[in-house]
């Protein structure tokens, strides 16, 4: 049965590039061998990033160039205005904040933040500021940069499109029949449960699987190296601490990046990334932890943490291959034969990319063929739990003390 695209992973690029084609008119499924989110997304922090982290360095860079329109992007969907409709995404914050540890390279920083942002930091009267940040000597400013719930938002986009996004056994109950170089014929389904079987050609191959593309490449014949992964380790604190979405800037880096949540339990979270998370691939748990705790303790003043339990995870971020293997700077989109392989590389870019997939997609069926298959039998991918509610193991009391690690 002709199908104009299969989409293969159910994370953010996946599914957003799903509700995009749908949109469209095109006959579109999804496929996803775990849980939807399971990979980088739900793992993220949420931030709806505007350009602010990469013009530190005082110009515009081409990474705030490509992002720079994304906030509005998404805060139209957010409130139901544009397609995908995300109104009932959960919104944590509908800001950030932006502070700076007292050094005369971190005021540079903020000041280069200014330049060609469609979000800028708008500068806060001490009243104005959030808790945690009230006593900071240094200015406080506030970013219109939204903070939303991973899981919330696929969860929004599996609601609609449910019907379209099936679970399959990637090792038993998928096959490709490739011809030529890249080129997909067909691609056989078994239905995990019952052992029913389907055999779909598409149009179209989307690789939206993020770090599973590789496999899924080498499996139809595309096995060059077009792939790379720069690792976080990032932080997790729980319990006792105020709420607080954004980022502390040293010079031209963050230093820090938090946002905050509640459990299932109803103790507040903090994700804590930056800098300290890119450093911390070096690092064991614990270690990570006391740098985590000097930090905090110097760039958010008489912050307290006692009663805060501590706990860490590891997560990829997969992309195209880039020189030195450098953060790319936009989306990328690798296209052979009707095989495209995508990485939005950012949370906050992933409506540029599924613009531009659909706009390479062409109508070649009807979107009604779904109902002629017995699909709603057909099971569903679970979607992923936030980091916090899989971490096992929990750490608590002042690690910085007893390994000396205090920062400077």
């Amino acid at each position: 049965m002709l199908v104009d695209a299969i989409i293969f992973g159910g994370g953010a690029a996946g599914l957003w590039t799903l509700d995009e084609l749908v949109a469209a008119g095109r006959s579109a499924l999804l496929l996803e061998a775990a849980e939807l989110g399971g990979g980088q997304t739900v793992a993220s922090q949420g931030i709806i990033h505007g350009g602010l982290k990469y013009a530190l360095q005082g110009w515009l860079t081409g990474s705030a160039k490509a992002i720079r329109d994304m906030p509005g992007v998404w805060r139209d969907c957010l409130a139901g205005r544009r397609s995908p409709d995300l109104a009932r995404t959960r919104v944590r914050s509908e800001c950030c904040h932006l502070w700076r540890t007292d050094t005369l390279a971190s005021r540079v920083g903020m000041l280069g933040a200014r330049f060609g942002l469609a979000v800028a930091p708008q500068l806060l009267n001490p009243d104005e500021r959030p808790e945690a940040l009230r006593r900071c000597p240094g200015p406080v400013a506030r970013l219109d940069e939204q903070v939303v719930s991973p899981r919330s938002f696929i969860e929004n986009l599996f609601d609609q499109h449910r019907r379209r996004i099936l679970r399959i056994d990637a090792d038993e109950g998928l096959s490709f029949d490739v011809d030529g170089f890249g080129d997909v014929r067909s691609v056989g389904l078994t239905n995990p449960e019952t052992g029913e079987r389907f055999r779909l050609s598409p149009r179209n191959v989307i690789f939206a699987a993020g770090a599973g593309n590789a496999e899924l490449r080498r499996r139809v014949g595309l096995a060059a190296p077009v792939m790379q992964r720069r690792p976080l380790h990032m932080v997790l604190a729980r319990g006792p601490l105020p709420e607080l979405n954004g980022h502390c800037v040293d010079g031209a880096k963050t230093r820090v990046t938090i946002t905050t949540d509640v459990d299932s339990a109803g103790r507040t979270v903090w994700q804590i990334g930056g800098q300290i998370a890119e450093e911390g691939i070096a690092l064991e748990g614990d270690a990570l932890i006391a740098r985590a705790q000097a930090e905090l303790t110097h760039v958010i003043p008489e912050l307290s943490l006692a009663g805060v339990e501590w706990a860490t995870y590891r997560v990829d971020r997969a992309e195209a291959i880039a020189a030195g293997g450098k953060r790319p700077e936009d989306v990328q989109v690798l296209r052979d034969a009707n095989v495209v392989t995508a990485w939005p590389t950012k949370l906050a870019l992933v409506p540029r990319l599924a613009r531009e997939l659909a706009r390479g997609i062409d109508a070649g069926s009807s979107p009604s063929i779904f109902e002629t298959l017995s699909l709603s039998e057909w099971p569903r991918p679970s979607i992923a739990l936030p980091p916090w509610e899989t971490a096992t193991r929990w750490a608590t009391g002042d690690l910085a003390r007893t390994t000396g690690d205090r920062a400077a």
